[in-house]
């Protein structure tokens, strides 16, 4: 324990102990609650599929499933997801097999830069566990928490429609 100027005690901080399973492992990890998901990810975890791009919840590039359910990485505390089981782009193959989802967006050329695909993906796998998309339209909506600024828009419904159709 430290003093201010004043002499104040400062507390030192206190990491907290968390355990989930990602991507199909199970992990003990001690996390700063301030720390968000993302950062645990792409800083301490180095996975680096989930991006950083607004920081707000805005664009959806760090979209990852937490028990199966969409989720912005960069709006959940790490603390939270204490008891989770979480899935990022990373863990949704099966060795060299890919995801339903990930084949479908490379037949249907679903991406452009790639930067929002991760995220993309990962929000078009929740959507399929949600079960609530029951065509183009309403997959377009369900999809608008994920921007691409490309405007491959299109060719990502087609491939959600694709994969969804095996899954329907």
């Amino acid at each position: 324990m430290s003093a201010t100027p004043n002499g104040a005690a400062v507390q030192p901080f206190v990491s907290h102990p968390i355990r989930l399973r990602l991507n199909g492992q199970d992990r003990q990890l001690d996390v700063l609650p301030w720390t968000t998901l993302l950062d645990l990810l792409r800083e301490q975890l180095d996975l680096v599929g989930s991006k950083k791009g607004c920081d707000h919840g805005q664009c959806g590039a760090c979209t990852v499933l937490r028990d199966g359910k969409r989720v912005n990485a960069c709006l959940t505390l790490a603390v939270m997801c204490d008891g989770a089981e979480l899935t990022t782009i990373e863990g949704l193959a099966d060795g060299d097999v890919l995801h339903p989802m990930q084949q479908a967006f490379i037949t249907h050329d679903a991406f452009q830069c790639g930067y929002c695909t991760p995220g993309q993906i990962c929000s078009a796998v929740g959507l399929a566990n949600e079960g609530r998309a029951r065509d183009s339209a309403q997959i377009q909506e369900l999809m608008s928490g994920n921007l691409c600024r490309c405007g491959a828009y299109s060719n990502i419904r087609d491939a959600i429609e694709d994969a969804l159709g095996g899954e329907r």
